[in-house]
Parts: structure tokens; C-alpha cells; sequence
């Protein structure tokens, strides 16, 4: 226990954990009789609640951390054991798909928060389109009106939870603070001595933005069914490939055998109301393969393996029983090939960033919403950062949703002071805020440094988002007051700064693939690389299926408490694929601790939130230095961009 221990809370000290601190560690496992890496995690949860400066490992942080601990196994028995009270209205549960469709019913309930479809009949019996416009808020006031202190405060009614006292956006500690550093032997981007004549960035996008305006809320089961078993079936191919195997090497795991085969499918668990564990693992076949049966995994305990529910794997084993199948080796999933450009690109890459390259590295600013604390809705966070980018003069500003959060207390129960701006009326809608309150710094941004390239990703929580499903339609541009040097982009979606290749996604895909993940063997590697390397190795966004359920990710504040969730769209998980190239810059916002890895050859962003719930947050800034080739390289057809060798990247608290 002591070792195991160690290896979670201090992998990186040679003297472990000092012994009070393990005996009261020691105690909370004895206590609640849950494991050291649940314990962790519950650790990791509490260090997010609590914030970086509060959760320093002593005696004192791990006593509160084990009431803490206590408080909520209370919590959450008492929630087991209550009286229901709520009554189901006369419309009855979907029933399940027979055996000869849907298998084992594993698309029942496929998004976390699925609604009934209902359709509204007129007055002469025929079908009456919804309304789907943006809403405007409930109820609008100004300050003058009900005697708030100022613009966008909290109403005393309590919509900001019990207990929870923000800090103020300008009594945050420690502004401009750099936590992180990749590549710290590079120079960091600073304010040129001049602003740059003309842009120094070339913006591409080959995504078929069409592709995304499907409609949400129509998923066909049928339709999802097909897209899960041909990635089973597309990553058959790509395994044979790779490994040189015959199409005799493969066979069907749920069949009986005594022969060794390699069998293709996808991780699931047995039990799809519990957290996949190694003894509940088992293999989803595909129909051409396997007739879409599941069969139950058997792992060697000297093997290696990092599993998370949805992932596509390769296992070579057999099935001697029939009831289940001992794997004896995980065959490794290829990657896609590194981004490559011709020497003739790079040097126009070059040349574009002119003589100060070296001197003047190219400027890129990476941030995610929310870009507010819940008791207000100035947006400071924001402005601040739209002022840190027009001093500094960066060339690219990319900014990733939500951008008006569904999720805010403020704006779920529509009760906020609307400030006093000239054309806000009491009759705005979520577009007219998000022109005052979002689009106005970025403007002035602009007007400040015209040759700035500004990228905007929504994300499903977004309020002026009508497409409410990932992958995820670009914003709608009209009324929202944007610059004309606002890029609209999907969600995910993949574009080029130059000979750079930057993937971005805004859904938090490693928070939840940190809560589905399954480890065992002999797996030293830091999570922070592992968790990425799994979107890479998948050769996708969001890999994760089924998504965790809303009950299960952390608590909002607002009424309900329930979290949107991932509102994906299975018919088009392929929209979610990675491109015939691994990214050079993969942006995962999250709500983990922000850092900046190299992984694969990929180098990983996660610039987490601009602002916290209780206060301020974090962004990154990576300094990109000019590609330089060797004259070997310049006659060759094309060469490896290399940026995790030149692009310094800073984790920054705004």
C-alpha cells in the first residue's frame, strides 16, 4: 500500500511521502475501503476544487482532504438510500431494441442528456416547426431598476452556490505568472520594437465546413450502429497493414478455438452502469468479424495495458473455453505519418516572418472558455487577454468556446443586471450580448493590431450555438458583431498556420477519458502524456464511447447541478477524425491542471480555462521559431516540419 502510494501522490521524490502524511493516507483507504488510484483521483478532483496555491501536500491539506473525503461518501450514501420522491410523467421509457437489431442494447441512451422528440401539431392538423431561435433571457433588469450595485452582479436569490466565494478578477494573485514551459532553452515571444507591416501568417483551412451543418437531435440508431462497426473494421485494415498479417491471422473472438488468432473490436464493459475495471473488460466484435457479439477479456498480468471504454484495440489470443478470451499480446495501433511540406512552402513560411524571425518568433496565443467567473459576467478575463494580445502585437489569437456558457448560473436562470451599453435593450438576445460583451474587445484587438489572424471554435455549451451536438457546427456569424479578421471554424476542427498543422477540440475529452481509464502492468508513463496519447494513437477527437454520463462529471452552479455533457452525434463521429496526418499542435482545453507536452512527436496544449469558478485562470503562448533547412534538405521533395524541436510553449496565469 505504502508503495503504491508513493508511486501516485510522489512518483517524482526518492524518499517518498513523509510519514504522517502516508499514515493519515494509510487511514483514508483503511476507512473507506477504496484503492490508492481512486484516492488519487479523488486527490486531483480536490486539488481543482481547491485551487494550486491550497493543495499543497502536508498534514494540514490532507486532513482537510480526508474530511473531505468523508463528507462526500456521506453525501453520496444519503443520496442512495433517500425516498424518490419525483413521479415519471404517462410517457414510458424507450424500450430496447430487439435481438435482431441493436446488440446487447448498447445504443440505448447513446448522448448523456437525449431528448424525446416531439412534434407540434397547428390548428389544421399538420406538422408545426419548432422554434429554435436563440431565446432572450427570462427576466432582464437594469441596475437603476432593482437596486443592484452594478452591472452583471448576482442576484441575492442565490444563484451563486452556497459557500462559494470568488475572488475578485483583480485581486487575483500572481498575473502573468508563468506555471509551465516546454522548450525553455528557446526565446519567448515578446512586443516587436515596431508593429509588422503586413501579416506574418498564411491561414488555411481545407475542412468541409458543409459537412457540419447537419441536423442535430435526428440520430437514427441504425445509422450509428454502421458508423462504430466500420471504424472496427477500418482499423482492421490499417492493423494488417502494418503488421504484415495474412486475412487468415484473423478470426472471430467469441467463437470457440483452440488456434491463436488476432481479433479487432472495440472496449466495452460488461456492466454499462459501473467504471470499466480490468476484471468487467470485454471485446465488442464487429458484424462482418464477429456478428457484433461481446466477449470477456482475460489479461496475463504481465501485460501492459491502458484501456478506456470506445477504444479500438488489437489483441492476439485465443479462446480454448468459449466463455472467454485470454489475450497474450496487445498489437500496437500505428500513427498517422507526420506532416510533411515541401522546402519551396518553408521558405515562403520563412520569408513572411522576415528578417526579425530569429529575433521575433511567431506569436500564437492559445485560450478556452469560460471566459468569466460565475458571479459575474464582465468578462474580464477576456478583455485582459484581448489587452496582453494587442501589447504584445501576436499574430494569431485562437479562442475556443464556451464563449456564453450555458453552465453559468447567470445565464441559465436569465436573472442578471444587463449593463449600460448603448443599443442593450431590455429585449437582447444571447447574440446581442455576445456582440457587447464578447466581439467588442475582440474589435478593439483588432483595431488595435489589423494584421492579427483571431480563431474562434465553439463548443456545445456555447448559448449562441443552435447546433447543440459534436462535432459541431461553426457559430453563425450574423449579428454577432465580429472583425473581419475572425476566423469561424468547427468543432473539432483542423487548420494551418502557415506549414503548421494545429488540431484543435474544446470538448474536455481528457477529463474524461482521466474518469473511464483503465490501467494495469507495468505503466510508469505520467498521465498527462498518457491521456493524449490515446486521441493520437485513435487517430481521433473524441474517442471515448459511450461519453461519461452527466450525472457523473462535476456539479455546475446552477439549479439542476447536471453538467451539459458531450452531446455526441454518432452518426457523425467520423467528422471527429483526424486528418491523413498526425496534427503538429494538438489543443486540448480541459479542466485539468494546464501543461504543455510532447507527445509522439505531437506537441500537446491544454491551455485549461481563462477563469476558474471562483476566479481567474490560465492560457498558453507558444513562440515558434523559423524552420530552418539544411541544404541536404532543400533538395528534397519534402521534409518533417519539426515544430516540438522550435515552438516554446508558456502555461500563463491571465
Amino acid at each position: 500500500m505504502k508503495e503504491d502510494l508513493n508511486s501516485y501522490f510522489c512518483p517524482s521524490s526518492d524518499d517518498g511521502l513523509p510519514p504522517d502524511v502516508l499514515g493519515e493516507l494509510e487511514s483514508t483507504l483503511r476507512l473507506h475501503s477504496i484503492s490508492p488510484q481512486e484516492l488519487f483521483y479523488k486527490w486531483e478532483s480536490y486539488s481543482l476544487k481547491m485551487g494550486s496555491e491550497e493543495t499543497k501536500l502536508d498534514l494540514d491539506t490532507v486532513r482537510m482532504f480526508k474530511k473531505d473525503v468523508q463528507d462526500g461518501l456521506e453525501r453520496e450514501n444519503r443520496g442512495k438510500h433517500a425516498p424518490r420522491t419525483d413521479r415519471r410523467n404517462g410517457a414510458a421509457a424507450t424500450p430496447r431494441a430487439a435481438a435482431s437489431g441493436d446488440v446487447f442494447g448498447m445504443l440505448d441512451e447513446i448522448t448523456p442528456n437525449k431528448l424525446p422528440r416531439r412534434t407540434a401539431i397547428n390548428a389544421n392538423g399538420g406538422k408545426r416547426k419548432g422554434n429554435f431561435d436563440i431565446p432572450a433571457p427570462r427576466k432582464v433588469s437594469r441596475p437603476e431598476t432593482n437596486g443592484g450595485p452594478g452591472a452583471f452582479n448576482a442576484s441575492s436569490r442565490g444563484d451563486v452556490q452556497e459557500g462559494f466565494k470568488p475572488v475578485a478578477f483583480v485581486e487575483r494573485q500572481n498575473p502573468g505568472l508563468v506555471v509551465e514551459t516546454l522548450n525553455e532553452h528557446l526565446p519567448r515571444a515578446g512586443a516587436p520594437i515596431a508593429p509588422f507591416a503586413e501579416s506574418r501568417i498564411k491561414f488555411t483551412s481545407n475542412t468541409d465546413v458543409k459537412k457540419f451543418a447537419y441536423r442535430p437531435m435526428a440520430m437514427r440508431l441504425s445509422e450509428s450502429s454502421e458508423i462504430l462497426d466500420e471504424r472496427i473494421d477500418e482499423f482492421t485494415s490499417i492493423v494488417q497493414k502494418a503488421h504484415n498479417l495474412e486475412d487468415a491471422a484473423f478470426g472471430n473472438a467469441a467463437c470457440q478455438s483452440t488456434s491463436e488468432i488476432v481479433a479487432v473490436g472495440r472496449i466495452a464493459s460488461d456492466t454499462p452502469e459501473s467504471k470499466l475495471v480490468a476484471a468487467s473488460l470485454v471485446l465488442e466484435t464487429s458484424r462482418r468479424m464477429g456478428a457484433g457479439r461481446r466477449v470477456p477479456l482475460k489479461l496475463n498480468s504481465s501485460i501492459s495495458f491502458r484501456f478506456f471504454p470506445g477504444q479500438i484495440v488489437a489483441l492476439r489470443g485465443q479462446n480454448a473455453s468459449g466463455e472467454d478470451f485470454v489475450v497474450s499480446e496487445i498489437l500496437a495501433i500505428p500513427f498517422l505519418p507526420d506532416p510533411r511540406s515541401a522546402p519551396t512552402a518553408i521558405e515562403a513560411s520563412n520569408e513572411r516572418l522576415g528578417d526579425t524571425a530569429e529575433s521575433s518568433p511567431l506569436n500564437v496565443i492559445f485560450g478556452a472558455g469560460p471566459y468569466c467567473a460565475d458571479d459575474n459576467l464582465a468578462f474580464e478575463p477576456l478583455n485582459a487577454l484581448c489587452s496582453k494580445a494587442a501589447d504584445d502585437s501576436v499574430d494569431a489569437l485562437v479562442l475556443s468556446g464556451p464563449f456564453l456558457d450555458v453552465e453559468h448560473p447567470l445565464l441559465a436562470s436569465g436573472t442578471f443586471d444587463l449593463p449600460d451599453i448603448k443599443g442593450l435593450d431590455l429585449d437582447a438576445t444571447m447574440s446581442t450580448l455576445f456582440h457587447h460583451m464578447i466581439a467588442a474587445p475582440l474589435q478593439r484587438l483588432c483595431n488595435a493590431n489589423p494584421n492579427i489572424i483571431v480563431v474562434l471554435i465553439p463548443s456545445v455549451r456555447d448559448a449562441v450555438s443552435k447546433h447543440v451536438s459534436w462535432p459541431q457546427e461553426q457559430l453563425p456569424r450574423k449579428d454577432l458583431g465580429l472583425p473581419k479578421q475572425a476566423r469561424m471554424m468547427t468543432n473539432p476542427c483542423t487548420f494551418w498556420l502557415n506549414e503548421v498543422v494545429v488540431g484543435v477540440s474544446s470538448q474536455d475529452v481528457l477529463g474524461e477519458l482521466r474518469k473511464e481509464e483503465v490501467i494495469g502492468g507495468s505503466n510508469q508513463e505520467d498521465m498527462l502524456s498518457r491521456l493524449p496519447r490515446h486521441l493520437i494513437e485513435q487517430r481521433h477527437y473524441f474517442p471515448l464511447f459511450p461519453p461519461v454520463a452527466r450525472e457523473d462529471l462535476p456539479k455546475t452552479g446552477t439549479e439542476s447541478g447536471l453538467a451539459t455533457g458531450a452531446c455526441l452525434d454518432v452518426g457523425y463521429l467520423k467528422l471527429g477524425e483526424m486528418l491523413n496526418v498526425r496534427p503538429d499542435v494538438l489543443v486540448t482545453p480541459s479542466v485539468l491542471p494546464a501543461f504543455a507536452r510532447v507527445v509522439e512527436g505531437v506537441t500537446v496544449i491544454n491551455p485549461s480555462t481563462l477563469s476558474k469558478r471562483r476566479g481567474a485562470g490560465t492560457y498558453s503562448q507558444m513562440s515558434l521559431q523559423p524552420r530552418l533547412l539544411s541544404e541536404d534538405e532543400k533538395g528534397e521533395k519534402s521534409v518533417l516540419h519539426k515544430v516540438y524541436d522550435r515552438a516554446r510553449v508558456d502555461v500563463v496565469r491571465i
